[in-house]
């Protein structure tokens, strides 16, 4: 690479990014603020934590309670005999909703594929809506308290949920190309970070009402979004007459650009009117070729695939291990007021936003992501070390929560969003297209997987060995996610220094 390359990208990058139109804006905005809703009610679960276990628990727990409060009488309006039982219960309702959220996501990204990636977005959005007022709304207004029908609505939640990220992923995609993707994309991936925010601001401001009305708020928002998507998103440029996204090649950094999966490509995309995801073909076979969906299994072939996928179920395990658990820690842990932690949760999100910005933009201006993410998780195995240790103190538990935040959830933002566009418009798969969704479907379904074991095992390790443990466990799956790429980390740094040694030579 010789000594002006970099520069000149840089502002050619700036150039792409000038040519965007208000559709590009409306676009960002729908799909980031329609997953943003998403989690905020998600969010609120984790939120009134707390409000759950005191409502399906004895409010007396003493010696006289048989006497005066047979059990047959406690079992009609609460479910458990003590805190412990709702907390192993909670954990299983993480564990359900993410099994599903997981076997739908492998489902949801080969649908994503082939159908209208608008009207799967808005029902998914609209239908998880009614679901979650169900759970959380209507049956504490009925006072109807069931562990059964509690499993089976988040089961159908999850199912419904997942539905939406690869939807999203796969809009943003045929919108977007690929320079500056690392940045656009960790901007854009906060979408999650901002909805927890988003979530716990609305909880806490209604919980003092009871925690139903925490479950109506949220619900009625992300059904009316869902209702804007329906009407207001446009899936692809294609359906304004506008040019689709078109990526660079650049001959003389080929191998250098292989562990991003698709720097190699010199493309433009075209689509028929009802393929609405997003596509990756030769430029001079465009108008010759329609593309066909890719297959499961080719997909989960792929190079780097399957090696992000594992670590993402490791590094997503704990990333949403404090997005379930971290209210809940803070309350039980430090005794502070249920609204107090939801409040100051929100201090690792925004260490997960402004972390998923930055190494967005490093590794855009690296060209490598794998090294970025064995620095950053790296460094959060010393965060999680010094959070573990964090004394009870509102302002220093708030500044590591967001210093961890940025290195967990900063990694964790970019392999879900940009990585996994990387990995699902590579070279491998020019005859065939339509592989995005079905690549982000794998990638997250698969974190998914790794996330519901943890949230049923973090409440069992609290409740047998104490919340030490709990963060010892996150060390160790951190350092097995960084094990898990560690192949890409050596091959992508190994580029890198070639790439310097061949730049000193040539100055």
């Amino acid at each position: 690479m010789d000594a002006t390359s970099r520069p000149v990208r840089w502002f050619d990058c700036r150039a792409h990014l000038s040519h965007y139109t208000h559709h590009h804006f409306v676009v960002f905005l729908l799909t980031f603020s329609s997953y943003a809703l998403l989690h905020s009610s998600r969010k609120t679960f984790s939120n009134v934590k707390v409000s759950l276990s005191n409502q399906w628990t004895p409010a007396i727990q003493n010696a006289s309670v048989p006497e005066f409060y047979p059990e047959e009488v406690w079992a009609t309006n609460h479910l458990f005999l003590n805190t412990e039982g709702a907390t192993l219960f909670l954990g299983v309702l993480d564990t359900v909703f993410l099994f599903a959220y997981a076997v739908g996501l492998y489902i949801s990204g080969i649908v994503g594929d082939r159908l209208n990636l608008r009207f799967v977005l808005s029902f998914g959005m609209c239908s998880s809506a009614v679901v979650v007022f169900v759970f959380g709304t209507v049956t504490e207004w009925l006072h109807f308290y069931n562990k059964y029908f509690y499993c089976s609505l988040w089961i159908l939640n999850g199912l419904l949920q997942s539905t939406c990220w690869p939807c999203v992923v796969a809009v943003m995609g045929n919108w977007f190309g690929k320079a500056g993707r690392g940045f656009v994309f960790g901007l854009w991936s906060a979408c999650a970070s901002v909805g927890n925010i988003l979530g716990a601001f609305l909880a806490s401001s209604v919980l003092k009402y009871g925690y139903e009305y925490a479950f109506l708020v949220t619900s009625s928002v992300q059904f009316a979004g869902g209702m804007f998507v329906f009407f207001g998103l446009l899936s692809s440029p294609k359906e304004v007459g506008l040019p689709e996204p078109t990526e660079e090649d650049e001959s003389e950094d080929r191998d250098a650009q292989r562990p991003l999966m698709s720097d190699t490509e010199e493309e433009t995309e075209a689509e028929d009117e009802k393929n609405y995801s997003v596509q990756v073909s030769d430029s001079v076979k465009r108008l010759q070729h329609q593309p066909q969906a890719i297959g499961f299994f080719q997909a989960l072939c792929l190079p780097g695939v399957m090696l992000y996928s594992l670590a993402y179920a490791c590094l997503k395990l704990v990333n949403y291990s404090f997005f379930f658990w971290l209210p809940f820690y803070l309350s039980n842990n430090f005794h502070w007021q249920e609204a107090e932690a939801d409040r100051l949760s929100i201090w690792y999100d925004v260490g997960g936003i402004i972390g998923g910005s930055i190494q967005g933009l490093i590794s855009d201006i690296l060209r490598k992501r794998a090294p970025v993410l064995a620095v950053s998780l790296l460094l959060a195995v010393a965060s999680l070390t010094g959070y573990s240790h964090s004394p009870n103190d509102k302002v220093i538990n708030a500044v590591i929560m967001a210093v961890t935040g940025f290195f967990i959830g900063g990694p964790s933002n970019m392999i879900s969003s940009a990585i996994s566009a990387d990995l699902g418009r590579q070279e491998h798969i020019r005859g065939s297209k339509e592989a995005l969704a079905t690549v982000t479907g794998i990638v997250d379904g698969t974190g998914s997987v790794g996330a519901a074991v943890g949230q049923y095992l973090v409440s069992l390790i609290q409740n047998q060995l104490g919340w030490m443990w709990v963060f010892y466990f996150f060390i160790l799956m951190t350092s097995l996610s960084i094990l898990c790429i560690f192949p890409l980390i050596l091959k992508e740094t190994r580029l890198l220094f070639h790439e310097r040694c061949a730049h000193h030579v040539r100055t």
